[in-house]
């Protein structure tokens, strides 16, 4: 199925036969590990088949525990894995905690850092997603976070990126899962369900009622 969703490139997200075009941003809602694996292993696979860059940024699992499940998944492909220039694997530290803090604006300034050197060689697509459980663990303000996430909804739009930002629903709290659905265009749930969200804010409306220090 073929969310039309901007007048970009049609991409494959690798799970369900869904297929969306490129400056999408999706909430991922899981509550296991391996409800977690069913939205982000073959969407991962399917960008380093398609030659996307692809940066996943771990924080409940490890390198070594993610190269054995996306083996187990694809065993055909484990080559993907190996040595292979357009997999970034990081942490929270590493993307989101320059000098030991966070800012949403200097994020913003970092991704699209990120973003010119990527098409520098070649014209790529981008494929990103993150376990987002790093924010409780480093105690991060939610409107700091919240705001990070609707910022996401001005900088990705008109790019050739495509990014998950994966909630897992068993350690956030009720509240707090609803303004990532606000600030999310489109969910993917158990199973690989994709649905449009009926909660997305337009971050001009979010940022000014929420974060307007952020607008």
């Amino acid at each position: 199925m073929h969310y039309k969703t901007s007048d970009q490139e049609r991409i494959n997200l690798g799970f369900g036969g869904h297929q969306c075009n490129n400056g999408m941003h999706f909430c991922g809602l899981y509550e296991t590990e391996q409800e977690r694996d069913e939205i982000i292993i073959a969407y991962l696979r399917q960008g380093l088949v398609d030659r996307d860059k692809v940066l996943y940024t771990l924080n409940e699992r490890t390198v070594e525990d993610f190269h054995e499940k996306f083996s187990e998944e694809f065993p055909e492909d484990q080559s993907l894995l190996r040595d292979n220039p357009d997999l970034v694997l990081g942490n929270a530290d590493d993307l989101y905690y320059e000098n030991g803090t966070f800012s949403p604006l200097r994020m913003n300034t970092n991704l699209d850092k990120f973003y010119v050197e990527t098409q520098k060689e070649r014209k790529t697509n981008i494929r990103t997603t993150a376990e987002m459980v790093w924010a409780l663990e480093k105690q991060l303000d939610k409107t700091q976070l919240m705001a990070y996430e609707s910022l996401l909804n001005y900088f990705i739009p008109g790019k050739p990126w495509v990014s998950i930002c994966l909630y897992n629903i068993s350690r956030f709290d009720g509240k707090t899962i609803m303004q990532a659905l606000q600030t999310h265009p489109y969910s993917i749930s158990k199973g690989g369900v994709v649905t449009e969200n009926p909660y997305y804010v337009h971050p001009d409306k979010w940022l000014a009622e929420n974060a307007p220090e952020y607008k």
